[in-house]
């Protein structure tokens, strides 16, 4: 039997968000199309009815204002520069590198594991690991007193 939240967070709808703004990112990513046209794009479309709207216009506005200090942050636990990452693992680190610095409220595990799943289902065939390895080395650092807390 599921246990409903108290804090009024649904987490399916947090995950279809975060499969469309990894949609979005990438769009603008590969368009450079202004921000807000991406988010108005993605507004009208159907199954953005059972998204989290307002999570989903916050990851990629968080994304879009904070994209160079994130670059630069992720950066140093890659093996290559961001722009030789695959774009859709590229935009999955972006939006993980946001919650994970931005988004005190998801815990780091939750930001993980949701980036691996949407890597999983989006990105390339080993994309996932990856992106797993990135976001442990990362969250280490960004988050290492939730991470101490939860030892």
């Amino acid at each position: 039997m599921k246990h409903a939240r108290t804090d009024g967070i649904d987490p399916a709808a947090r995950s279809r968000s975060r499969r469309r703004a990894l949609q979005a990112v990438y769009a603008w990513q590969m368009t450079s199309s202004p921000i807000t046209k991406v988010i108005e794009q993605f507004q009208n479309e159907q199954d953005m009815e059972i998204a989290d709207l307002e999570y989903f216009e916050d990851l990629v506005r968080g994304v879009a204002q904070y994209h160079d200090e994130l670059d630069i942050k992720l950066e140093k636990y890659l093996d290559r520069t961001l722009v030789q990452v695959d774009p859709i693992e590229r935009a999955v680190l972006l939006i993980a590198a946001y919650e994970l610095c931005y988004r005190p409220d998801v815990p780091y595990r939750v930001v993980i594991n949701e980036a691996i799943e949407t890597s999983k289902r989006f990105g390339a065939d080993q994309g996932h690991t990856y992106v797993n390895g990135v976001l442990d080395k990362a969250a280490a650092d960004w988050r290492s007193a939730e991470i101490q807390q939860k030892r």
